[in-house]
Protein backbone atom coordinates (compact mmCIF):
# COMPACT_ATOMS: atom_id res chain seq x y z
CA UNK A 1 0.00 0.00 0.00
CA UNK A 2 2.81 2.39 0.94
CA UNK A 3 4.55 1.58 -2.37
CA UNK A 4 1.36 2.41 -4.33
CA UNK A 5 1.06 5.73 -2.49
CA UNK A 6 4.70 6.54 -3.34
CA UNK A 7 4.08 5.76 -7.03
CA UNK A 8 0.95 7.93 -7.03
CA UNK A 9 2.83 10.79 -5.36
CA UNK A 10 5.69 10.45 -7.89
CA UNK A 11 3.15 10.46 -10.75
CA UNK A 12 1.44 13.58 -9.40
CA UNK A 13 4.82 15.31 -8.99
CA UNK A 14 5.78 14.49 -12.62
CA UNK A 15 2.41 15.72 -13.86
CA UNK A 16 2.76 19.01 -11.97
CA UNK A 17 6.32 19.38 -13.25
CA UNK A 18 5.16 18.82 -16.85
CA UNK A 19 2.34 21.37 -16.51
CA UNK A 20 4.78 23.96 -15.13
CA UNK A 21 7.20 23.23 -17.99
CA UNK A 22 4.40 23.48 -20.57
CA UNK A 23 3.29 26.84 -19.16
CA UNK A 24 6.91 28.08 -19.24
CA UNK A 25 7.33 26.72 -22.78
CA UNK A 26 4.24 28.55 -24.07
CA UNK A 27 5.29 31.81 -22.43
CA UNK A 28 8.85 31.51 -23.79
CA UNK A 29 7.62 30.74 -27.30
CA UNK A 30 5.42 33.84 -27.26
CA UNK A 31 8.40 36.00 -26.23
CA UNK A 32 10.62 34.33 -28.82
CA UNK A 33 8.16 35.05 -31.62
CA UNK A 34 7.98 38.69 -30.51
CA UNK A 35 11.78 39.17 -30.37
CA UNK A 36 13.82 36.17 -31.66
CA UNK A 37 17.15 38.01 -31.34
CA UNK A 38 16.99 37.77 -27.52
CA UNK A 39 17.15 33.99 -27.63
CA UNK A 40 19.97 31.49 -27.96
CA UNK A 41 19.01 27.92 -28.79
CA UNK A 42 21.03 24.74 -28.45
CA UNK A 43 20.04 21.33 -29.74
CA UNK A 44 21.83 18.36 -31.28
CA UNK A 45 22.18 14.70 -32.12
CA UNK A 46 24.36 11.73 -31.25
CA UNK A 47 26.26 10.56 -34.35
CA UNK A 48 25.15 6.93 -34.10
CA UNK A 49 23.87 6.66 -37.70
CA UNK A 50 22.07 8.52 -40.46
CA UNK A 51 19.15 10.90 -39.94
CA UNK A 52 15.68 9.75 -40.97
CA UNK A 53 12.27 11.22 -41.70
CA UNK A 54 11.39 11.10 -37.99
CA UNK A 55 14.36 13.35 -37.20
CA UNK A 56 13.31 15.78 -39.94
CA UNK A 57 9.72 16.24 -38.74
CA UNK A 58 10.62 15.82 -35.05
CA UNK A 59 13.40 18.40 -34.82
CA UNK A 60 15.29 19.50 -37.95
CA UNK A 61 12.34 21.31 -39.52
CA UNK A 62 11.90 23.37 -36.33
CA UNK A 63 15.64 24.12 -36.11
CA UNK A 64 15.57 25.58 -39.61
CA UNK A 65 12.48 27.63 -38.71
CA UNK A 66 14.17 28.98 -35.54
CA UNK A 67 17.32 29.87 -37.50
CA UNK A 68 15.29 31.68 -40.14
CA UNK A 69 13.32 33.62 -37.49
CA UNK A 70 16.59 35.13 -36.24
CA UNK A 71 17.22 33.01 -33.14
CA UNK A 72 20.93 32.47 -32.35
CA UNK A 73 20.97 28.75 -33.20
CA UNK A 74 23.60 26.18 -32.24
CA UNK A 75 23.75 22.48 -33.08
CA UNK A 76 26.02 20.11 -31.20
CA UNK A 77 27.08 16.78 -32.65
CA UNK A 78 27.42 14.88 -29.39
CA UNK A 79 30.23 12.51 -30.32
CA UNK A 80 31.37 11.83 -26.74
CA UNK A 81 27.83 10.71 -25.90
CA UNK A 82 28.14 7.82 -28.38
CA UNK A 83 30.32 6.02 -25.81
CA UNK A 84 27.83 6.43 -22.97
CA UNK A 85 26.28 3.09 -24.00
CA UNK A 86 28.41 1.75 -26.90
CA UNK A 87 31.76 -0.03 -26.95
CA UNK A 88 33.01 1.30 -30.26
CA UNK A 89 33.41 4.52 -32.23
CA UNK A 90 33.59 2.66 -35.55
CA UNK A 91 32.07 4.74 -38.41
CA UNK A 92 31.86 7.84 -36.18
CA UNK A 93 33.65 10.16 -38.63
CA UNK A 94 31.35 9.06 -41.44
CA UNK A 95 28.30 9.55 -39.21
CA UNK A 96 29.42 13.03 -38.14
CA UNK A 97 30.05 14.24 -41.70
CA UNK A 98 26.72 12.80 -42.86
CA UNK A 99 24.90 14.67 -40.10
CA UNK A 100 26.43 17.92 -41.37
CA UNK A 101 25.37 17.02 -44.93
CA UNK A 102 21.78 16.38 -43.86
CA UNK A 103 21.61 19.54 -41.72
CA UNK A 104 22.75 21.70 -44.60
CA UNK A 105 20.60 19.93 -47.20
CA UNK A 106 17.59 20.55 -44.91
CA UNK A 107 18.31 24.30 -44.77
CA UNK A 108 20.71 24.80 -41.86
CA UNK A 109 23.00 27.67 -42.86
CA UNK A 110 26.45 27.44 -41.20
CA UNK A 111 26.80 31.23 -41.45
CA UNK A 112 23.77 31.58 -39.15
CA UNK A 113 24.01 28.34 -37.14
CA UNK A 114 27.10 27.09 -35.30
CA UNK A 115 27.63 23.33 -35.90
CA UNK A 116 30.29 21.74 -33.67
CA UNK A 117 31.38 18.52 -31.94
CA UNK A 118 31.88 17.75 -28.24
CA UNK A 119 35.33 16.30 -28.60
CA UNK A 120 36.76 19.41 -30.29
CA UNK A 121 35.78 21.85 -27.49
CA UNK A 122 37.87 21.09 -24.36
CA UNK A 123 36.73 24.14 -22.37
CA UNK A 124 33.09 23.09 -22.71
CA UNK A 125 33.87 19.63 -21.34
CA UNK A 126 35.88 21.15 -18.47
CA UNK A 127 32.65 22.67 -17.12
CA UNK A 128 31.66 19.11 -16.19
CA UNK A 129 33.93 19.21 -13.11
CA UNK A 130 32.35 22.16 -11.26
CA UNK A 131 28.89 21.14 -12.48
CA UNK A 132 29.24 17.63 -10.98
CA UNK A 133 29.78 19.26 -7.59
CA UNK A 134 26.32 20.81 -7.85
CA UNK A 135 24.29 17.57 -8.13
CA UNK A 136 23.89 14.58 -5.85
CA UNK A 137 24.26 10.92 -6.76
CA UNK A 138 20.56 10.41 -5.93
CA UNK A 139 19.56 13.15 -8.41
CA UNK A 140 21.60 11.45 -11.15
CA UNK A 141 20.06 8.04 -10.43
CA UNK A 142 16.53 9.50 -10.54
CA UNK A 143 16.83 10.57 -14.19
CA UNK A 144 14.39 8.31 -16.12
CA UNK A 145 16.22 8.71 -19.45
CA UNK A 146 19.45 7.33 -17.97
CA UNK A 147 17.56 4.29 -16.68
CA UNK A 148 15.79 3.63 -19.97
CA UNK A 149 18.96 4.05 -22.06
CA UNK A 150 20.88 1.72 -19.77
CA UNK A 151 18.15 -0.94 -20.08
CA UNK A 152 17.94 -0.52 -23.87
CA UNK A 153 21.71 -0.87 -24.30
CA UNK A 154 22.00 -3.98 -22.14
CA UNK A 155 25.22 -2.50 -20.71
CA UNK A 156 26.21 -1.90 -17.12
CA UNK A 157 25.69 1.67 -15.97
CA UNK A 158 28.89 3.52 -16.88
CA UNK A 159 30.03 6.67 -15.12
CA UNK A 160 29.63 8.56 -18.39
CA UNK A 161 26.03 7.41 -18.89
CA UNK A 162 25.16 8.26 -15.28
CA UNK A 163 26.60 11.78 -15.64
CA UNK A 164 25.56 12.53 -19.21
CA UNK A 165 22.61 14.75 -18.15
CA UNK A 166 25.29 16.94 -16.49
CA UNK A 167 27.35 16.80 -19.68
CA UNK A 168 24.25 17.97 -21.56
CA UNK A 169 24.02 20.86 -19.08
CA UNK A 170 27.57 21.82 -20.18
CA UNK A 171 26.39 21.75 -23.83
CA UNK A 172 23.49 24.05 -23.08
CA UNK A 173 25.13 26.44 -20.62
CA UNK A 174 28.55 26.98 -22.21
CA UNK A 175 26.92 29.11 -24.93
CA UNK A 176 24.37 30.60 -22.47
CA UNK A 177 21.47 28.96 -24.34
CA UNK A 178 18.15 30.07 -22.86
CA UNK A 179 15.89 27.86 -25.01
CA UNK A 180 16.14 24.15 -25.81
CA UNK A 181 13.54 22.52 -28.09
CA UNK A 182 12.81 19.00 -26.85
CA UNK A 183 10.18 16.29 -26.61
CA UNK A 184 8.38 15.58 -23.33
CA UNK A 185 10.70 12.61 -22.59
CA UNK A 186 13.74 14.89 -22.30
CA UNK A 187 12.25 17.31 -19.78
CA UNK A 188 14.28 15.85 -16.87
CA UNK A 189 17.49 16.91 -18.69
CA UNK A 190 16.34 20.52 -18.87
CA UNK A 191 15.24 20.45 -15.24
CA UNK A 192 18.69 19.29 -14.10
CA UNK A 193 20.30 21.97 -16.30
CA UNK A 194 18.11 24.64 -14.70
CA UNK A 195 19.05 23.27 -11.27
CA UNK A 196 22.78 23.38 -12.08
CA UNK A 197 22.55 26.95 -13.42
CA UNK A 198 20.60 28.09 -10.35
CA UNK A 199 22.93 26.37 -7.87
CA UNK A 200 26.06 27.71 -9.56
CA UNK A 201 24.69 31.26 -9.49
CA UNK A 202 23.60 30.94 -5.85
CA UNK A 203 26.86 29.36 -4.70
CA UNK A 204 29.46 31.21 -6.71
CA UNK A 205 27.90 34.16 -8.53
CA UNK A 206 25.22 35.74 -6.35
CA UNK A 207 25.89 39.32 -7.46
CA UNK A 208 26.50 38.71 -11.16
CA UNK A 209 24.83 35.52 -12.37
CA UNK A 210 26.90 33.61 -14.92
CA UNK A 211 24.22 31.31 -16.32
CA UNK A 212 20.61 31.72 -17.47
CA UNK A 213 18.07 29.10 -16.44
CA UNK A 214 17.07 27.72 -19.85
CA UNK A 215 13.47 26.99 -20.75
CA UNK A 216 12.36 23.93 -22.69
CA UNK A 217 10.33 24.59 -25.79
CA UNK A 218 8.17 21.49 -25.90
CA UNK A 219 7.80 20.09 -29.39
CA UNK A 220 4.25 19.55 -30.63
CA UNK A 221 5.51 17.35 -33.46
CA UNK A 222 3.68 14.03 -33.52
CA UNK A 223 5.62 10.84 -32.81
CA UNK A 224 6.39 9.50 -36.24
CA UNK A 225 5.93 5.74 -36.49
CA UNK A 226 8.33 3.56 -38.45
CA UNK A 227 7.14 1.56 -41.42
CA UNK A 228 6.29 -1.41 -39.19
CA UNK A 229 4.12 0.62 -36.80
CA UNK A 230 6.72 0.77 -34.04
CA UNK A 231 8.63 3.94 -33.16
CA UNK A 232 10.82 5.07 -36.06
CA UNK A 233 14.33 4.00 -35.08
CA UNK A 234 17.63 3.27 -36.79
CA UNK A 235 17.99 0.14 -34.66
CA UNK A 236 14.64 -1.29 -35.85
CA UNK A 237 15.49 -0.86 -39.54
CA UNK A 238 12.07 0.72 -40.08
CA UNK A 239 13.24 4.23 -40.97
CA UNK A 240 13.30 6.17 -44.23
CA UNK A 241 16.74 7.77 -44.26
CA UNK A 242 16.96 11.33 -45.58
CA UNK A 243 20.00 10.40 -47.66
CA UNK A 244 18.58 7.15 -49.10
CA UNK A 245 18.06 6.91 -52.86
CA UNK A 246 14.58 6.81 -54.39
CA UNK A 247 15.16 3.12 -55.24
CA UNK A 248 16.22 2.23 -51.67
CA UNK A 249 13.14 4.04 -50.32
CA UNK A 250 10.82 2.22 -52.75
CA UNK A 251 12.32 -1.15 -51.75
CA UNK A 252 11.94 -0.42 -48.03
CA UNK A 253 8.30 0.67 -48.38
CA UNK A 254 7.49 -2.30 -50.63
CA UNK A 255 8.61 -4.82 -48.00
CA UNK A 256 6.94 -3.01 -45.07
CA UNK A 257 4.30 -5.17 -43.33
CA UNK A 258 0.56 -4.46 -43.53
CA UNK A 259 -2.33 -6.82 -42.67
CA UNK A 260 -4.87 -9.11 -44.34
CA UNK A 261 -7.71 -6.56 -44.67
CA UNK A 262 -8.06 -5.21 -48.20
CA UNK A 263 -9.90 -2.00 -47.34
CA UNK A 264 -7.53 0.72 -46.16
CA UNK A 265 -8.61 2.51 -42.96
CA UNK A 266 -6.76 4.78 -40.56
CA UNK A 267 -6.83 3.04 -37.17
CA UNK A 268 -3.52 3.44 -35.27
CA UNK A 269 -4.61 1.18 -32.38
CA UNK A 270 -5.96 -1.81 -34.31
CA UNK A 271 -4.05 -1.36 -37.59
CA UNK A 272 -0.69 0.14 -36.58
CA UNK A 273 1.24 -0.92 -39.70
CA UNK A 274 -1.28 0.37 -42.25
CA UNK A 275 -1.73 3.52 -40.16
CA UNK A 276 2.05 4.08 -40.03
CA UNK A 277 2.14 4.19 -43.84
CA UNK A 278 -0.83 6.56 -43.90
CA UNK A 279 0.82 8.81 -41.26
CA UNK A 280 4.00 8.95 -43.37
CA UNK A 281 2.01 9.89 -46.48
CA UNK A 282 0.10 12.52 -44.47
CA UNK A 283 3.28 14.15 -43.13
CA UNK A 284 5.04 14.47 -46.48
CA UNK A 285 1.94 15.70 -48.34
CA UNK A 286 0.45 17.86 -45.56
CA UNK A 287 -2.81 15.92 -45.83
CA UNK A 288 -5.02 14.15 -43.28
CA UNK A 289 -4.17 10.38 -43.12
CA UNK A 290 -7.90 9.64 -42.72
CA UNK A 291 -8.62 11.40 -46.01
CA UNK A 292 -5.86 9.45 -47.76
CA UNK A 293 -7.29 6.17 -46.40
CA UNK A 294 -10.76 7.00 -47.72
CA UNK A 295 -9.29 7.88 -51.10
CA UNK A 296 -7.51 4.52 -51.42
CA UNK A 297 -10.42 2.54 -49.96
CA UNK A 298 -10.67 -0.96 -51.46
CA UNK A 299 -7.62 -0.55 -53.70
CA UNK A 300 -5.59 -2.28 -50.99
CA UNK A 301 -2.06 -2.26 -49.59
CA UNK A 302 -0.40 -2.21 -53.02
CA UNK A 303 -2.05 1.09 -53.90
CA UNK A 304 -1.21 2.49 -50.45
CA UNK A 305 2.49 1.57 -50.77
CA UNK A 306 2.61 3.04 -54.26
CA UNK A 307 1.18 6.34 -53.00
CA UNK A 308 3.54 6.42 -50.00
CA UNK A 309 6.57 5.70 -52.19
CA UNK A 310 5.68 8.43 -54.70
CA UNK A 311 4.84 10.96 -51.97
CA UNK A 312 8.01 10.35 -49.93
CA UNK A 313 10.29 10.39 -52.97
CA UNK A 314 8.71 13.60 -54.25
CA UNK A 315 9.08 15.22 -50.82
CA UNK A 316 12.73 14.15 -50.39
CA UNK A 317 13.83 14.87 -53.98
CA UNK A 318 14.99 18.48 -53.27
CA UNK A 319 16.79 17.38 -50.08
CA UNK A 320 18.56 14.57 -51.93
CA UNK A 321 19.52 16.87 -54.78
CA UNK A 322 21.06 19.44 -52.40
CA UNK A 323 22.74 16.67 -50.42
CA UNK A 324 24.32 15.11 -53.52
CA UNK A 325 25.60 18.52 -54.59
CA UNK A 326 27.13 19.21 -51.16
CA UNK A 327 28.67 15.72 -51.01
CA UNK A 328 30.77 16.54 -54.09
CA UNK A 329 32.97 18.72 -51.88
CA UNK A 330 33.57 16.94 -48.56
CA UNK A 331 36.47 19.30 -47.83
CA UNK A 332 33.91 22.09 -47.59
CA UNK A 333 31.80 19.99 -45.18
CA UNK A 334 34.90 19.50 -43.01
CA UNK A 335 35.60 23.25 -43.20
CA UNK A 336 32.06 23.97 -41.93
CA UNK A 337 32.72 21.70 -38.94
CA UNK A 338 36.18 23.15 -38.28
CA UNK A 339 34.77 26.68 -38.39
CA UNK A 340 31.95 25.73 -36.00
CA UNK A 341 34.46 24.09 -33.64
CA UNK A 342 36.65 27.20 -33.73
CA UNK A 343 33.68 29.45 -32.86
CA UNK A 344 32.52 27.07 -30.11
CA UNK A 345 36.01 27.01 -28.58
CA UNK A 346 36.12 30.81 -28.38
CA UNK A 347 32.73 30.89 -26.62
CA UNK A 348 33.59 27.98 -24.29
CA UNK A 349 36.91 29.52 -23.23
CA UNK A 350 35.18 32.81 -22.43
CA UNK A 351 32.52 31.02 -20.36
CA UNK A 352 35.12 28.89 -18.55
CA UNK A 353 37.03 32.09 -17.77
CA UNK A 354 33.86 33.55 -16.20
CA UNK A 355 33.34 30.35 -14.21
CA UNK A 356 36.90 30.34 -12.89
CA UNK A 357 36.61 34.05 -11.96
CA UNK A 358 33.32 33.42 -10.11
CA UNK A 359 34.93 30.52 -8.24
CA UNK A 360 38.05 32.53 -7.35
CA UNK A 361 40.23 30.17 -9.37
CA UNK A 362 42.15 32.65 -11.50
CA UNK A 363 45.67 32.72 -10.12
Amino acid sequence: MAEEQQLTAAGNEMSASFLAAKKRSDATLAKLEADPSKFTMLTGDRPTGRLHLGHYFGSIKERVAMQNRGVNTNIIIADYQVITDRDTTEHIEDNVLNLVLDYMAAGIDPKKTMIFTHSAVPAENQLLLPFLSLVTEAELHRNPTVKSEMEASGHALTGLLLTYPVHQACDILFCKANVVPIGKDNLPHIEITRTIARRFNERFAKKHHVFPEPAAILSDAPEIPGLDGRKMSKSYGNSIMLGATAEETAKLIKKSPTDSERRITFDPVNRPQVSALLTTAGLVTGRDPQEIAEEIGDSGAGALKKLVTESVNEFLAPHRERRAELAKDMDYIRDVLHDGNKRANAIAEETLDEVRSAMGMKY
